[in-house]
């Protein structure tokens, strides 16, 4: 089983940053992060910022320069590093794991931007 516990969300005025976290646990075998999705109100869940098990990453152009995606691989972690927030970043970030074929997800952090 694995399970995905994420931590780090929360209100935050524009121009501000968070950290988002993901760690993971389990006996999955290749348990890898592949990234941080988002979800805004009305919308569809779209992807952030990807990373591969090589540590390749590649984000959306809406937060390019400004959202940062990274791992410890030590610590079965993987991080969102947000700054320059806009109210539009607003919405609920998951991350997601893929191991054993299948895609894990994280409970969903509501991440809020003020203006």
């Amino acid at each position: 089983q694995v399970q995905l516990v994420e931590s780090g969300g929360g209100l935050v005025q524009a121009g501000g940053s968070l950290r988002l976290s993901c760690v993971a646990s389990g006996s999955i075998f290749s348990l890898n992060p592949r990234g941080w999705y988002r979800q805004a109100p009305g919308k569809q869940r779209e992807l952030v910022a990807g990373i591969t098990s090589g540590g390749t990453t590649n984000y959306a152009d809406s937060v390019k320069g400004r959202f940062t995606v990274s791992r410890d691989s030590a610590k079965n972690t993987v991080y969102l590093q947000m700054n320059s927030l806009k109210p539009e970043d607003t919405g609920v970030y998951y991350c997601k794991w893929r191991g054993g074929g299948n895609d894990y997800w994280g409970q969903g952090l509501q991440v809020t931007v003020s203006s």
